[in-house]
């Protein structure tokens, strides 16, 4: 079959759709040109390469000859990677939820008129009318219709929407106070109103990690002492671990569960889950002391090396849900395949601990073919039960060990290759914290080589280019992603005290600032000034990811306690301003900017430690030994505030200088008296 031009597109996304008749183009100049030129309207189809539904959309309607002859006669065809542009996704994705009052999804497609303004909108069609959902063909031929016989009222009212979405984004105009710390009090209460205290999370399915709203709980608990915190972020996370959301055999977590109880995955891997995952995990850790928390821990580093880590040093993004063209074919069992491959004791035990069943647990219903019988591995067993004997127990650790052989032949599913500054800052900034919390200097390592990568192939000192692919770099700025590799730059910073991280540090913010910090309201756009975005939005909500006011605010708090910068301290100031509303109304919502008002508020420590990489080093056990959410660490030397650098070493060795609130300790050279 002929290839369209997204067979040369960098992005597998993309590239999944080079053999549709679809007369695709990438979003760009080219499109837009003919669009004007043909007076057509434009369909704007964004997804991403691990998404199901959008695997369906294809499969059902865009290889239909049938709807590919109404598009490319009547429209212009555009396919959108959202991870490639996530502020373009932003943008449209609230244009439909303004028309809709939905929460929206993917895959998007977003109907707009040659100016890029858009006048409808929806996620998934069917390919025909079905189940009480119109089909793809009669939204194609209805919205034709309308673009020839009542055009003016369909350009009119995608104007009026576009002016719609600016005024509601210059809505959140800076408030004249920062909220104040029963905001934090509110939201914990708000979160735990809405969980699901039987098995942990929030929602009755699909259901989410949610990483920063556990994270904040942590931060709550350790401010309220309320057990009942901790005990829900413990359990939730316990949960999770051991449902099928997690694959039993790599540790690595799949995006969601479909159900209430973290049973069915879509199987999708994300490189953003991982690293917020892991980030929670070492909380736990260093909360508790429990080993269950590091092994897991332990084993998302190791895959996220093992199976995302490129030869070049950065991590890709993402491992599909599907292999051979079967959703979970690559996780997923029989009963029969391991009745063949485990003796009869192993499947007896092996059957118990994972609920394996001859029916299965997990059929793909939008699949016309689907397999069946299949069992996603979660362990409904607890420990107690494993370690009654010593046989049980081994019985169950040579089961894996034949599962993960057996698996080890299948096909792998396919590798989103895609390289993000965004989501390999926050793998970094994770993953160089794993290294020290367990001790494993080969995830420094690993964190240190994809660092260097994002440094060397999209900073060009100045700019910081948002996407690598062996094909090309996409150049454009994307905020998520120079905010996260500032934050993984920070967090470098603070765990080796090398004064060229500090540097590039702030380097990053300054550039932030320049491109996307909103100097007259307050907070950080999504995106940057450019031709092809017809608005920029502010993020309102830390979902799967923080919004960059969100990251921002925490990161210039920090600069500006190491720095000594006011002028970044006012940028924090004024972010926080600029979403005081919601921060007031719906705190829930930016529990990632929760967690960074929690800083600004709290009791704060500072430590200073003399001696750079040696000092961090003699003190680092100590320093990481405890959950720690208020402490900043810094050096002596590089751009830190001019009394830091003015702090020697004491008895000829490192030395810490710890503060907290305004009563400092004085100076140690020992470690075991840091913070007794």
């Amino acid at each position: 079959m002929k290839e369209n031009r997204l067979a040369k597109e960098a992005s597998p996304y993309l590239r999944q759709h080079a053999k549709n008749p679809v007369n695709w183009f990438p979003w760009g100049n080219e499109a837009f040109d003919k669009a004007h030129r043909e007076n057509k309207p434009i369909l704007l189809s964004i997804g991403y390469s691990t998404c199901h539904w959008c695997h369906v959309m294809e499969r059902e309607s865009f290889e239909s000859d049938a709807i590919a002859e109404i598009l490319n006669e009547h429209f212009v065809a555009i396919k959108l990677d959202r991870e490639e542009r996530p502020d373009i996704d932003k943008v449209y994705m609230t244009a439909y939820q303004m028309m809709t009052g939905e929460n929206g999804g993917w895959p998007l497609n977003v109907f707009l008129t040659p100016k890029l303004e858009p006048f409808y909108g929806g996620t998934y069609f069917p390919p025909e009318n079905r189940g009480g959902r119109v089909g793809f063909d009669s939204v194609l031929e209805q919205l034709h219709e309308a673009w020839t016989e009542k055009h003016g009222k369909v350009v009119d009212s995608a104007a009026a929407l576009k002016q719609h979405i600016l005024e509601q984004s210059a809505g959140n105009s800076a408030g004249s106070e920062i909220p104040e710390s029963i905001t934090l009090d509110r939201a914990a209460i708000m979160l735990m109103e809405n969980a699901d205290t039987l098995e942990g999370g929030w929602g009755a399915g699909p259901k989410f990690p949610m990483p920063s709203h556990l994270s904040f709980l942590l931060r709550a608990w350790q401010c309220s002492e309320d057990e009942r915190l901790l005990n829900f972020v413990e359990m939730t996370a316990e949960k999770m671990a051991n449902g099928g959301i997690r694959d039993q055999l790599s540790g690595a977590f799949h995006r969601y569960a479909v159900d209430g109880k973290w049973l069915v995955p879509h199987f999708e891997i994300m490189l953003y889950d991982q690293a917020q995952l892991l980030d929670v995990y070492l909380d736990l850790y260093q909360v508790t002391r429990k080993a269950c928390h590091a092994q897991i821990a332990q084993e998302i580093c190791d895959f996220t090396i093992a199976q995302m880590q490129t030869s070049q040093g950065a991590f890709h993004c993402a491992e599909d849900a599907q292999s051979e063209g079967k959703e979970g074919k690559f996780f997923c069992w029989t009963t029969q395949e391991l009745r063949e491959l485990l003796s009869a004791e192993e499947f007896a035990t092996a059957s118990s601990y994972f609920g394996l069943t001859d029916k299965g647990n997990f059929y793909d219903h939008s699949d016309p073919e689907a397999l069946e019988n299949q069992n996603v591995l979660s362990v409904v067993k607890d420990e107690q039960w494993l370690n009654a004997s010593p046989e049980r127990t081994a019985h169950v650790e040579s089961s894996i060990t034949k599962m993960k052989q057996a698996r080890g032949q299948r096909v792998r599913p396919a590798s989103d290759e895609k390289v993000l500054a965004s989501w390999n800052g926050m793998m970094i900034g994770a993953m160089e914290r794993a290294a020290v919390v367990l001790g494993k200097q080969e995830y420094a390592k690993a964190a240190e080589r994809a660092h260097q990568f994002i440094v060397e192939t999209l900073w060009d000192g100045k700019k910081l280019a948002h996407r690598w692919h062996h094909s090309g770099i996409d150049h454009s700025a994307q905020a998520e992603s120079y905010l996260l590799f500032l934050q993984a730059t920070r967090r470098r910073y603070e765990l080796t005290l090398d004064p060229k991280l500090l540097e590039l540090a702030v380097h990053l913010a300054e550039s932030s600032i320049k491109e996307f910090y909103d100097p007259d309201h307050g907070g950080f756009f999504e995106s940057a000034v450019s031709d092809d975005v017809i608005v920029r939005l502010k993020g309102d909500y830390d979902g799967a990811m923080p919004t960059a006011s969100s990251i921002a605010v925490m990161e210039f708090l920090k600069l500006a306690e190491i720095t000594g910068r006011n002028d970044f301290a006012e940028v924090a100031n004024m972010t926080f301003k600029a979403h005081a509303e919601s921060l007031s109304q719906t705190p829930s919502s930016l529990t990632g900017m929760l967690a960074a008002l929690d800083f600004y508020h709290s009791k704060k420590q500072r430590l200073v430690v003399t001696n750079g990489s040696n000092g961090i080093e003699h003190f680092s056990a100590a320093i990481h030994n405890g959950y720690r959410p208020h402490l900043t660490v810094m050096g002596n030397q590089g751009p830190v505030a001019s009394f830091e650098s003015g702090l020697k070493s004491q008895n000829d060795s490192p030395t810490a200088y710890l503060c907290e609130g305004e009563s400092c300790s004085p100076p140690s050279n020992l470690p075991q008296n840091l913070f007794a």
